[in-house]
């Protein structure tokens, strides 16, 4: 790894002049922050509109063959404002015609999305005095809409081996054939990470408009401490678990290299933040991490006697499911019973579909259903092998009155998920947080 910094600002980081000027003094406060990943402006206030919402709503209305101008002209007026409030010699009027002349003539969905990453760099790279890079010459995807990553990562190591300074907007790359491809929403976070690979950077920093991540949900915990170090894997566990802040892939080209992540606050930029690193390159403290979870889950139970002897089982259980396009999130079991944990999203009003092919195919002695759970993780390293986590946990939850029922932990002994009624989330949450907030 060479001393290059990866920096990605998101969308409330770039919403306006005024935090572009913020951005500015961060880059120019340290030497090595040499490739820049800009997100589309996003909200400036509680009732402002993000960019990316806007032009998809006008790809929406260009489709059906309505007028998008009302819609576009907010567009405009964003990155015009920001423009004359920079003072920058650039004409981003005439791009904004040209994409307004593509979206009217059936520019797909991918590229009326990219545009908003597309000109924040532009008036990005025009601020710092950066070459501005298109990342649909960097980020290949295939014919099915795949990311090539080692072709990706050699089209980087190329192209940026003789760039000092670059803006490189975020969340899309292109096929061969120059097709526009966009990443799932918030893959500017993705796009950061695949550039920091391919320049095997010493660190990438992702700025957004908060400190890090926190050690539990603060609308349910009042002030939970900041997560000062955070390993890949816990931050999967916490991300799968609705913990907000980083796109979950964003982990992957990284963790190639072991690069770490720095996540921190445009608007104080002197807080540590958290640091997201390598598993095998922090030691723990012999405590948990963080505190995350879910609601809304449906507990399908299969009951059959003799179940653990009969062949094939698990697998026709698991078959319903899959034929149905539901995903599983976890699958306790007993001797005579399975329980099948699936979101109540997916279920999707198919449970007497799904009764009757488990019957079918399974003949159980009884079936039965609960679309009232939630699922909470307590994630941490140090939970591995330390005497005492679990009893902690559980006592705490105890103590607060919640009514466990169901306990899993994964062989890693990374993480425990416990299952409780929907009603008694927050208490439980809150409860196991003031159990470790002073470890």
């Amino acid at each position: 790894m060479v001393d290059v910094v990866v920096a990605k600002f998101g969308g409330s980081s770039l919403a306006d002049k005024d935090q572009f000027i913020k951005v500015k003094d961060i880059i120019e406060s340290d030497k090595n922050r040499r490739y820049i990943i800009p997100s589309a402006p996003g909200k400036r206030h509680s009732r402002d509109h993000k960019i990316t919402d806007l032009l998809y709503m006008c790809h929406q209305l260009a489709t059906h063959g309505l007028n998008f101008d009302e819609v576009y002209n907010v567009v405009e007026e964003r990155y015009t404002g920001i423009c004359k409030g920079l003072n920058l010699n650039l004409n981003i009027e005439d791009n904004l015609r040209e994409i307004k002349e593509e979206i009217k003539g059936g520019a797909s969905r991918d590229y009326c999305g990219s545009r908003g990453e597309y000109l924040n760099g532009l008036m990005l790279s025009s601020y710092l005095g950066f070459e501005f890079i298109d990342p649909k010459n960097l980020i290949l995807f295939n014919d099915r809409g795949q990311l090539e990553e080692e072709k990706t990562e050699m089209l980087i190591g190329e192209k940026l081996k003789d760039v000092k300074y670059a803006v490189i907007p975020g969340f899309y790359g292109a096929k061969e054939n120059g097709d526009i491809v966009t990443f799932s929403r918030g893959g500017s976070d993705v796009t950061g990470s695949i550039i920091a690979n391919g320049v095997k950077a010493r660190l990438y920093e992702n700025w957004t408009d908060v400190s890090g991540f926190l050690m539990a949900d603060p609308r349910i915990v009042e002030n939970p401490k900041p997560i000062e170090v955070i390993t890949y894997k816990e931050l999967r566990e916490l991300s799968y678990m609705g913990a907000p802040v980083l796109h979950e892939e964003s982990i992957f080209p990284v963790k190639k290299h072991g690069i770490p992540i720095n996540i921190k606050n445009t608007n104080m930029p002197g807080d540590m933040g958290t640091m997201i690193v390598d598993d095998q390159s922090y030691v723990s403290t012999g405590s948990i991490t963080g505190i995350a979870g879910k609601k809304d889950f449906t507990v399908i139970t299969i009951e059959k006697t003799l179940r653990n002897e009969e062949k094939g089982f698990l697998r026709k259980v698991i078959s319903v499911f899959e034929t149905n396009n539901i995903d599983i999130e976890h699958i306790p079991s007993g001797i005579d019973s399975i329980s099948v944990i699936v979101s109540n999203t997916r279920m999707n009003g198919k449970f007497e579909k799904i009764k009757e092919e488990l019957r079918i195919y399974c003949n159980p002695d009884t079936i039965t259903y609960d679309a009232n759970m939630a699922l909470i993780a307590v994630v941490g390293r140090g939970m591995i092998r330390t005497q005492g986590i679990s009893a902690k946990v559980f006592t705490a939850m105890k103590e607060a009155g919640v009514n466990i029922r169901m306990i899993t932990q994964g062989s890693s002994e990374l993480n425990i998920i416990i299952g409780i009624e929907n009603e008694d989330f927050d208490t439980a949450i809150e409860s196991v947080y003031k159990a470790f907030e002073n470890d």
